[in-house]
């Protein structure tokens, strides 16, 4: 039933619009029977791990999908991220965007690389070229780049600014899975570009990631560092870590794989029905994305404008979730402002205004196989009453002495029992 007046609200103590919570980036899971029948030769295979059929076909296929020479599955996307790093010879200091998940400095701040933290363009959330080669040093030795949301960065600004100063050139690319960049698969650029295939990603591997690379040197002492540096049964050649992929998240990947076109459809299908049901709100910007482009449609976000509303976008966000609708912020509040880093930079932020403005305004809305157009149309409808009633809906706090208590426990609940 779409709700129509303020009292209608769960904030005011109203029944929430959804019974079952509605996440960000819930699982997808594919064909449930071809995946346990994946498992079930797994078993009777009894190779768990180490280079197993599964891993082998899902490089093969993952590689023949973005058209490169060489894809080395790992664990997770921050292992392979460290990977990549180490593997390419970076050290020093190296730039990277504030804006992205923590994962993507922390993997240089783990190897004693310091991440210089760069601007972003405000329109695209996207690192910004013309602020990279303000922050180059004598100790950088590359840039560290984020495909955020799926978008690609400027890659042949990046690319001449790489060039010219003697840098590698790598890519964070965890949201841009089946991506192109002018006709190009997402892949193929820089020195090499890492995927995450967690189980909140589209494409999902339970738990996992990827290295891409066409440098056939980059990628043999890749392959040596995931597997502790053995180049045979017993021979160690180089150092390394344990960073392989398991047969089992193999085996989501490759169902995820035959199940992608369906999937990308679903989310495609959401986006266009969030953007007609938004795009007149004056107090949101809906990031919309460049259609002429292979997509996967994975993140619907939503910047909210509180220089036109009365509440900020955290106050925004709890009175969805007592909606039950899980808005997320992503990804407050900027790397710079998270330890070790706030206290290393404690300055940072004088750099990065438009990092800290996008900051305090984004946040995402649920979408995936688990959301149907109808809810969409109620999450739309609800989020117009809110902003239209901005106002009212401050008053009325304000008199009941309301705090954001619920947005903040839920967040810790939601930790606790992550998905």
């Amino acid at each position: 039933m779409l709700k129509t007046k303020l009292e209608d609200l769960a904030i005011f103590g109203a029944d929430p619009t959804f019974a079952e919570k509605l996440h960000v980036g819930r699982p997808n899971i594919g064909d449930r029977d071809l995946f346990l029948q994946y498992v079930n030769t797994i078993l009777d295979n009894r190779w768990l791990s180490n280079n197993g059929p599964f891993v082998q076909q899902l490089e093969q296929e993952i590689a023949q999908v973005l058209g490169v020479k060489h894809c080395i599955a790992a664990c997770n996307g921050t292992v392979a991220l460290e990977i990549a790093i180490r593997a390419s010879g970076l050290s020093g200091e190296v730039i990277v965007p504030s804006f992205t998940f923590i994962a993507t400095p922390h993997a240089l701040q783990w190897q004693e690389i310091t991440p210089v933290f760069c601007d972003i363009d405000p329109e695209t959330h996207l690192i910004d070229p013309e602020k990279v080669e303000a922050l180059i040093t004598p100790r950088t030795t590359g840039i560290l780049a984020v495909h955020l949301w799926g978008q690609p960065c400027n890659v042949e600004a990046l690319t001449d600014i790489a060039q010219r100063h003697n840098l590698k050139l790598l890519f964070d690319a965890s949201h841009a899975f089946a991506c192109s960049y002018r006709g190009q698969m997402i892949g193929g650029f820089g020195n090499a570009e890492v995927f995450s295939f967690h189980a909140t990603k589209f494409f999902n591997t339970l738990e996992g990631g990827a290295i891409v690379t066409n440098d056939d040197e980059l990628a043999s002492k890749i392959r040596l560092m995931k597997n502790f540096g053995f180049s045979g049964y017993e021979n160690v050649i180089y150092i390394g870590t344990n960073g392989k992929m398991n047969e089992v998240s193999a085996a989501m990947g490759l169902t995820s794989l035959k199940n992608m076109a369906q999937t990308i459809e679903i989310n495609q299908r959401n986006y266009h029905l969030y953007k007609q049901g938004l795009e007149s709100i004056s107090a949101l910007r809906f990031l919309a994305y460049d259609e002429s482009e292979k997509f996967n449609y994975q993140y619907i976000v939503c910047e909210l404008n509180t220089e036109i509303v009365e509440f900020t976008r955290d106050q925004f966000i709890e009175i969805l979730w007592a909606e039950n609708i899980l808005a997320r912020r992503y990804f407050h509040p900027g790397c710079h402002r998270m330890e070790p880093y706030r206290s290393y930079f404690p300055h940072a932020g004088l750099l990065l205004p438009h990092t800290e403005k996008v900051a305090d305004r984004v946040f995402l809305l649920p979408t995936g196989q688990t959301i149907n157009p109808g809810m969409i149309e109620s999450i739309c409808q609800l989020m117009k009453l809110i902003l239209i009633n901005s106002q009212d809906i401050i008053s009325k706090l304000e008199e009941s002495g309301h705090v954001n208590s619920y947005f903040i426990n839920s967040l810790s609940q939601l930790h606790r029992n992550s998905i």
